[in-house]
């Protein structure tokens, strides 16, 4: 038998080196459990009535928490109430209502253009579908697929922000850092049927135990199947 050349070993640990090792069937369904028994009616926390709403605060929680999106929301959808009043606003006036969220000349510039198409080539009403969806100014996968799933349980992907991102490394079920590729690596080992529920209650584990900079890992229900470097116990 041929002895592997010098390119195929490199490929070879690059593969290894790039693979999540924690993707075992049996270990994703003990997570899936774990998840449930911690999180069973976790949800979108960005407050909104409709999905034209959670569109804008989806975009609006770039960079930013939802709780502070939540409170300039208040006021914004009293003053805004549809996408025409979003749409010719003026721009100068919604700069100031969203400042508060930060980077708010960017996103007032999205805001006005998902309005806009929204209301020139979808009816008025926003789209269900990730192709439709990503065409609009601002949605890109992640709020396509906080959209899809949470306004209108449709499960075209897996959301991907920071925490997800954190979370699905230390998990070692990805060992990624874009989050395309984490998404794709996601879709693969959670069922599809969990793939709206996972993505909340992953996001939420983030936000109240497996913190950035210091992990809760006493009171995490995961840690007995967690093996990341970083684990505080």
């Amino acid at each position: 038998m041929a002895k592997p050349t010098h390119t195929a070993k490199r490929a070879a640990v690059k593969k290894t080196a790039t693979t999540a090792l924690g993707t075992d069937p049996k270990r994703v369904t003990a997570i899936l459990a774990k998840l449930d028994e911690a999180y069973p009616a976790a949800s979108c926390e960005l407050k909104h009535e409709n999905a034209f709403q959670l569109l804008i605060s989806t975009i609006l929680s770039a960079q930013c928490t939802d709780v502070r999106v939540n409170q300039v929301a208040q006021t914004l959808y009293k003053k805004y109430p549809t996408p025409e009043a979003f749409a010719y606003a003026n721009p100068s006036e919604l700069e100031q209502e969203i400042r508060p969220t930060g980077f708010f000349r960017n996103k007032t510039k999205s805001i006005m253009g998902a309005s806009k198409a929204i209301i020139e080539r979808f009816g008025g009403q926003v789209p269900r579908t990730m192709e439709e969806l990503l065409t609009v100014p601002g949605a890109a996968r992640k709020t396509s697929n906080v959209v899809l799933g949470t306004a209108y349980g449709i499960a075209s992907g897996i959301v991907v922000d920071t925490h997800v991102i954190r979370i699905s490394n230390r998990l070692d079920l990805t060992r990624n850092e874009d989050p395309k590729k984490i998404e794709l690596d996601l879709m693969k080992v959670i069922p599809k049927e969990k793939w709206i529920l996972f993505s909340h209650q992953i996001i939420w584990h983030g936000r109240r135990v497996c913190k950035a900079r210091k992990p809760l890992c006493a009171e995490c229900n995961l840690e007995k199947i967690c093996y990341s470097k970083d684990k505080t116990v």
